[in-house]
C-alpha cells in the first residue's frame, strides 16, 4: 500500500474526475464522496463512498484516515466543515474562506469592506425593495445558484415573482445587483497554498450561452496589459485576504469604460480554467492538488500563444449516438486537438465534455475548437470535411 497522505474529495462531478489524472502522477491517493453510484468521478476513483454531503456522519466516514479534504463543489454546510476541522482534519479551502463562495451576500459584504470593485448591490426582502433599488437589475439567490440557475434579469416589478418564489421555496435571500454595462467577461485564476505561495494564470475571456460557460480564450484577446495585471493582482489579493487554499477563480466584468468589477468567486477548479489542461505548463487541477497538499506550485505559464476551450453541451439530437462516436472524425481532422469527456449522458444544456485547441493563430484555434465541439454535440450532421 502507498504511504502517501490520502486526499478526500467531496463531490463526484467532472472537476473531481479531472483531479484523478494529476493525482496519479503525484502518487496521491484520492478518496471520493460521491452523491450517487456511477457519477462522473466515481467512474475513475476507486476508493469511494456514496452518500449525502449534507450528512455529517457521512462526511466523517468518507474522510476517515484522510489528511486533507477538498471539494468538487462549494455546497458542503460550513458547520460540518468546522466540525471536521475541530476533529483534526485539514479542510482546504477552509469554511471561513468557502462561505464567500457559498453565499453571494456574504461575498459582496466582505469584498466591499476590502475595497474590491463590485457592482452596486443590496439584499432585498420584497418587490418594493427591488423598486427602490432600481430597474433594470439582476436578482440572484444568495445560495445555491450556478450555470445561470438562480439568476434573473428583471426590468419591472412583475418580473420579480419567480425569483422571490424560488427564494422562499429554498429558504434563501435575494441579492439585487445593478445590470452592468460590460464589454465582456474575464476570469482571473490563481492557486494559493497554506504556506502562502501563489501562482497566477493568464487572464482569460469567457462567453456564456444561456448562463453556462460556452467558450474560453486564453489569454483574453486585446486586453490592456495594465488591466490584466490589475485583474491578476486583485485575484491574488482576494485569495490572500480570504485565506483561500487551492484554486480561486475570480469572474470579472470588463466594463465599457475600461474598468473591472468582480462578478463571482469559485474556490475550486473552474470551467474558465479547463484550457490549462493542455495550454499551460501546470494545469489548474494539478496546482489545486499541489496547493491543498502544500506542495510547491507548478508554473502557470502558457505553452502556446493561444488556447481555446469550448464546452461540449448536450444538444437537441439524442439520435446522434454515443459521444465516443465523435472521436474518429474529430481526431482525424485535427491531430493536435485535445478532447475531455466526462462520462455523462447527453441531455440539453448539460456539460458533457470540452475540447482544447492551441497554437499560434487565434482564428485557427477558434475554428478548430468550435468545429470539434459542434461535431460531438451533433450539430454538423453528416459533414465529413
Amino acid at each position: 500500500m502507498p504511504d502517501s497522505p490520502v486526499l478526500a474529495v467531496v463531490g463526484g462531478g467532472q472537476l473531481a474526475r479531472m483531479m484523478a489524472q494529476p493525482a496519479i502522477a503525484l502518487g496521491l491517493p484520492l478518496r471520493l464522496l460521491a452523491e450517487a453510484e456511477g457519477v462522473s468521478a466515481a467512474q475513475v476513483i476507486v476508493d469511494q463512498t456514496v452518500g449525502d454531503y449534507r450528512d455529517l456522519d457521512v462526511l466523517r466516514r468518507a474522510t476517515a484516515g484522510a489528511s486533507v479534504v477538498t471539494f468538487d463543489h462549494e455546497h458542503v454546510p460550513t458547520e460540518h466543515l468546522h466540525a471536521l476541522e475541530a476533529e483534526g482534519l485539514a479542510v482546504r479551502p477552509g469554511p471561513e474562506a468557502l462561505v464567500h463562495a457559498q453565499d453571494k451576500a456574504v461575498m459582496r459584504e466582505r469584498l466591499s469592506a476590502l475595497g474590491v470593485p463590485c457592482p452596486r448591490h443590496a439584499v432585498v426582502a420584497d418587490v418594493e425593495e427591488v423598486v427602490t433599488f432600481g430597474f433594470p437589475c439582476v436578482l440572484k439567490t444568495t445560495r445555491g445558484g450556478y450555470d445561470g440557475k438562480g439568476v434573473w434579469v428583471v426590468r419591472a416589478p412583475e418580473d420579480c415573482a419567480e425569483a422571490f418564489e424560488a427564494a422562499a421555496a429554498s429558504g434563501v435571500r435575494i441579492l439585487a445587483e445593478e445590470l452592468v454595462d460590460f464589454r465582456r467577461e474575464l476570469s482571473a485564476l490563481v492557486a494559493r497554498s497554506p504556506s502562502g505561495q501563489a501562482a497566477a494564470y493568464p487572464v482569460v475571456a469567457s462567453t456564456q450561452l444561456d448562463g453556462i460557460c460556452h467558450e474560453v480564450v486564453a489569454p483574453a484577446p486585446d486586453l490592456d496589459e495594465e488591466l490584466a495585471g490589475q485583474a491578476q493582482a486583485l485575484a491574488l489579493r482576494v485569495a490572500g485576504e480570504l485565506g483561500v487554499t487551492g484554486i480561486l477563480a475570480v469572474e470579472l466584468f470588463e466594463t465599457t469604460d475600461g474598468q473591472i468589477l468582480v462578478n463571482e468567486l469559485a474556490m475550486r477548479p473552474h470551467n474558465t480554467g479547463h484550457w490549462t489542461q493542455d495550454g499551460a505548463v501546470t494545469s489548474q487541477f494539478e496546482n489545486h492538488l499541489r496547493a491543498v497538499m502544500d506542495l510547491p506550485l507548478g508554473s502557470p505559464a502558457p505553452r502556446a500563444p493561444w488556447t481555446v476551450m469550448v464546452n461540449i453541451l448536450g444538444g437537441p439530437h439524442p439520435e446522434v449516438g454515443r459521444l465516443y462516436d465523435g472521436f474518429p472524425h474529430a481526431l482525424a481532422r485535427d491531430p493536435h486537438l485535445r478532447v475531455h469527456l466526462y462520462g455523462k449522458q447527453m441531455r440539453p444544456g448539460r456539460k458533457v465534455g470540452h475540447v482544447n485547441a492551441y497554437g499560434d493563430d487565434l482564428e485557427d484555434c477558434l475554428e478548430r475548437a468550435r468545429h470539434a465541439a459542434a461535431w460531438f454535440r451533433g450539430d454538423l450532421g453528416d459533414e465529413s470535411e
